[in-house]
């Protein structure tokens, strides 16, 4: 099946409403999409039945203990869980991953029986497509769903880097934005969604990855100054901050 096809195919599929399980979401106005920040780190996009993603970096681990790093190689099933839980409560007809989706290009191959397992059953009864990153740039065998560089979609637009200068519409990862702050006294580092009106970056989803301040200078090549705003996600609910409000480090 084409991208295109499978795009066609999800906008035709009715989407339940969500679970009301869950909450602490924050709705985001993005070039005229309203779009649910996931404390996940996912966005759904109620209007196309879309819930979005981005780095999960699957099989890091492995990857890292080929190196003869070791870490403990249930990255991948946690992922898959938090990522599990999400579609559960959303059901969405589309799934896009902002590429990076493995941490390597051997991680398809690599992925155990059952979280292979766990992965096509999340993919059952929905589209699915995985945007090309820089850790995975070619499509792999066995893991389902379609492929693609970029993906547009109504006045939105997702891809793996975002680009740099203006870019309206823009939905992309690969930074995994953070933002430090201090409250009460104390200093707080989150991962964060990086947006203002018209575009936005993903904090990693992936269980090993970690975070960009974003006040280092890949996010000002991105938006071009400080105007725009963290959404922090804490353990119930997101805190907006203007980025030039956030510490630098």
């Amino acid at each position: 099946m084409t991208v295109n096809a499978a795009l066609q195919r999800a906008r035709a599929t009715p989407t339940p409403d969500p679970s009301p399980q869950g909450g602490g979401e924050r709705i985001l106005r993005l070039c005229g999409a309203d779009l649910s920040l996931e404390l996940s780190g996912a966005i759904y996009w109620p209007d196309e039945g879309t819930l979005i993603a981005a780095d999960l970096h699957l099989e890091k681990g492995s990857s890292f203990a080929a190196r003869g790093v070791l870490l403990p190689p249930y990255d991948t099933a946690t992922t898959l869980a938090l990522l599990g839980r999400v579609i559960a409560r959303y059901a969405p007809r589309l799934v896009i991953a902002l590429g990076d989706s493995f941490h390597d290009g051997g991680g398809p191959a690599r992925v155990m029986p059952q979280d292979r397992a766990t992965l096509a059953g999340l993919q059952r009864g929905r589209d699915w497509v995985w945007i090309a990153g820089n850790h995975d740039p070619d499509p792999a065998q066995n893991i389902g769903g379609v492929f693609a560089k970029s993906v547009s979609l109504g006045p939105l637009t997702f891809r793996h880097e975002p680009t740099e200068g203006a870019a309206e519409g823009e939905i992309a990862g690969h930074l995994h934005p953070s933002a430090r702050v201090t409250q009460r006294g104390r200093s707080v580092t989150r991962k964060c969604f990086a947006a203002n009106d018209q575009r936005m970056i993903l904090p990693a989803f992936g269980a090993y990855t970690g975070g960009l301040n974003i006040r280092d200078r890949a996010f000002l090549k991105v938006f071009g100054a400080l105007a725009f705003t963290a959404h922090l996600i804490g353990e119930r609910r997101l805190y907006a901050f203007a980025a030039a409000r956030c510490l630098a480090g």
